[in-house]
């Protein structure tokens, strides 16, 4: 770490500290447990579980999400000494989650409902905040629920604190510094400063709040609206604050139940806060989520053995520390140092401090959080993302972070199990050469809920068609389904007149590939096809080729279909060129089609023997003489008879042949001046040069060769040109006949 990172980290765990200070007490007051114990959750969670996490940015502590789990353990279990076993009992079961690597549980958390929470935490900073910016503090500054143990809610307690301003001297701070953290945004030199705004915010709090003293009157700043630290004269009196556990009561299976409670909400609320966090890192590090538990787990069994609150990773405090320009683990350790020496040695100077300007660092927290721009994001993301989100911030607010989470994730789910039963599987109709195939793709993991989609669309097929269940990316099936694919392949398929081919299935589920239905060129489908259906299976061929859809094959198995004889259906005469694979382009298969290729796709005497040969001998209906723009070989043609370039010039010996064959198609006006063309001129006179020669090449099979004279004559042959665009991938077919 640098020099500068370590300042920054000091200053922001500073800035967490606090805002933490009121935050530990005011969660220790919403539980029913005394305020010391949130203070020394505070002290735990910073140093110890600061040291141990892995994370860089989470900062741990008491939590507003287990107010109510606290309150009601402490009832259920009749004394806190009891209660504070239980929480180290809680530490021992997360040093277990995080042995058995229980933190993988947190990539289960769809996107949707971690951006839910984040904006949600937002929005009840916000709600919460404000009330305590205009000096109303009847409600604890750390209760985070929607019920509050004042008997008011959090949009009841909005509308009291602006009935009245009660206290006019909190509410001038807090205005003040609210005001302050804006314009500090709003400036450059400031924004960029080392010196962050929390900060500045406090020290200004403090000064006003005494400014406002030394006025007097209504003015002044009560005590019940600055920080309330306990205070301890003397040592003894400080170690007299701490309830140590009752130990006697370790044979009580309340405490076992109780601390199996807490240890399953304070993982589940470490592990959503921990992925929140993350995804407010600015260096978008991961943090590790089984290393956490092990962290959270034995910073609860201090807590539990000291008489602490337990500790999760808690949002609020991390965005702060992120805010405040946190880098490290260094600022959560130092804000729990800061915690227990000043909690310790100077606690009359904490309680100084007024809540409204803390009230204020944390609103504009919440309007970070809550930002616009992230529901502009969940709302372009489709109904699947924002209804789990909105769901999410509605129920977080209206109840409390672990159920309103729990709301929204089953939100989710109700969407991805919609998605998987609608779609379990793609139907997808391909033309292969012996027919039409219905090809139905499983998905990656095929439950018991997509049984009747898939029934439905096996009831679809009729007599005479194919289908090809695809199982190449699948890995689980359930039993029901496997059990109805097995049944529709041996006994209902083949009673309907309907052939069933399988592919790709694991070998557990015991279903052998076996491909049915003809999808290379065989003797019986050369015989009876026609050139011009022959056209059409290179158009549609290419089609598929550019639209991405290309045929499922087998090529293993027509290589073994194909090994005793061939009977392509047409011969490409082709270009060398890397960009123009004549089987890729119109999605052909092995032994589908002959392919001759020679630079500049020129015919001559062996070209024309080839041709001869694929189509007199071997049966092929069809000649393409394939093109294709930005050609090398016509490039040189093309500069040769401008005079630009020489034959020696490319050092190959042999290129004049193929240079005289092309420069019948070369207009010499046309070239002229082509040393001073731009190259988008040059490429359009190759380009215009490379679409002649496929017309002449055309002609010149039936000129030089009587043999497919004869044949195109007789109409057993059809020979076309065409281009292929290697800019655009698009062929276009230039002359039939």
């Amino acid at each position: 770490m640098s020099r500068t990172d370590i300042g920054r980290d000091l200053v922001a765990g500073l800035v967490v500290f606090l805002v933490a200070l009121p935050l530990c007490l005011g969660v220790a007051l919403a539980s029913n447990a005394p305020p010391f114990a949130g203070v020394l959750a505070g002290v735990v969670g910073g140093i110890l579980v600061g040291l141990l996490s892995g994370s860089h940015t989470s900062v741990s502590g008491p939590a507003a999400g287990l107010t109510a789990v606290v309150a009601a353990q402490i009832a259920a279990l009749g004394s806190f000494q009891t209660f504070t076993l239980a929480v180290a009992v809680a530490g021992v079961f997360q040093v277990g989650l995080g042995l058995v690597r229980a933190g993988a549980l947190a990539g289960f958390f769809p996107s949707s409902v971690i951006k839910g929470l984040l904006a949600a935490i937002g929005v009840i900073l916000i709600l919460k905040q404000l009330p305590h910016l205009f000096g109303r503090d009847t409600d604890p500054e750390g209760d985070m629920a929607f019920l509050q143990p004042d008997a008011e809610n959090t949009f009841s307690e909005l509308v009291h604190a602006f009935d009245t301003v009660g206290e006019p001297g909190a509410a001038a701070v807090g205005l003040v510094s609210l005001a302050l953290l804006f314009g500090w945004d709003w400036v450059k030199a400031l924004k960029t400063s080392v010196v962050p705004a929390p900060l500045v915010v406090v020290l200004l709090g403090v000064a006003l709040a005494e400014l406002l003293r030394a006025a007097g009157g209504r003015w002044v700043i009560e005590p019940t609206h600055l920080v309330q630290v306990p205070l301890a004269g003397t040592p003894a009196e400080f170690f007299g604050l701490l309830q140590l556990p009752d130990f006697g009561q370790w044979l009580n299976p309340k405490v076992y139940a109780a601390a199996a409670t807490i240890a399953a909400v304070a993982s589940l609320e470490t592990l959503l806060n921990l992925e929140a966090v993350d995804r407010l890192d600015p260096k978008q590090r991961v943090s590790p989520s089984n290393r956490e538990l092990l962290a959270q787990g034995a910073g609860n069994v201090v807590c539990g053995c000291v008489g602490g609150l337990p500790v999760t990773s808690v949002i609020v405090r991390s965005s702060v520390n992120i805010n405040a320009g946190g880098r490290s683990r260094l600022s959560a350790v130092w804000h729990g140092v800061l915690l227990l020496g000043c909690v310790a040695l100077v606690p009359a100077a904490l309680n100084r401090i007024p809540l409204a300007c803390l009230a204020a660092i944390l609103l504009h927290t919440g309007l970070k959080l809550a930002s616009p721009k992230l529901v502009r994001q969940m709302w372009a993301g489709g109904r699947s993302q924002f209804l789990p989100f909105a769901v999410t911030v509605a129920a977080i607010v209206f109840t409390d972070l672990l159920v309103g989470v729990l709301i929204g994730l089953g939100v989710a789910l109700a969407f991805i199990l919609r998605s998987n039963m609608n779609r379990p599987v793609r139907r997808v109709v391909e033309k292969h050469l012996g027919g039409d195939v219905v090809r139905v793709e499983l998905a990656n993991q095929v439950s018991f809920l997509n049984r009747a989609a898939l029934d439905r669309v096996l009831n679809d097929l009729t007599a005479g068609q194919q289908v090809l269940f695809d199982a190449r990316g699948t890995d689980y099936i359930d039993p029901d389904v496997h059990d109805l694919i097995r049944d529709f392949t041996d006994r209902i398929g083949p009673a309907r007149g309907v052939r069933v081919s399988l592919l790709g299935f694991r070998q557990r589920y015991q279903l052998a590939d076996d491909i049915q239905y003809v999808d290379h060129s065989t003797r019986d489908l050369q015989e009876k096809i026609t050139p011009a259906e022959v056209m059409d299976v290179l158009k549609a061929g290419h089609e598929r080729f550019r639209t991405g859809h290309r045929l499922t094959r087998d090529l293993g198995r027509q290589v073994t279909a194909t090994g005793d004889g061939q009977h392509p259906l047409a011969v490409v005469v082709g270009c060398i060129d890397s960009r123009a694979p004549a089987e890729l382009l119109f999605d052909l298969g092995v032994g589908d089609v002959f392919v001759v290729r020679v630079a500049g796709n020129v015919v001559g005497p062996k070209v024309l023997a080839s041709v001869e040969y694929a189509t007199a001998a071997a049966g092929a209906k069809l000649v393409l003489v394939l093109g294709h723009t930005r050609c090398g070989a016509v490039t040189a043609a093309v500069e040769v008879a401008a005079g630009v370039g020489t034959v020696e010039a490319t050092g190959c010996q042999h290129i004049g042949a193929i240079v005289d064959r092309l420069r019948p198609s070369i207009d010499l006006e046309a070239v002229t001046g082509l040393g001073d063309m731009t190259a988008v001129e040059r490429e359009a006179v190759v380009n215009a040069v490379a679409v002649r020669n496929v017309g002449q090449m055309v002609r010149l099979v039936c000129e030089e060769s009587r043999t497919m004279a004869d044949l195109v004559a007789a109409g057993r042959v059809l020979v076309v040109g065409a281009v292929y665009d290697v800019t655009t991938g698009r062929i276009a077919f230039l002359s039939e006949g």
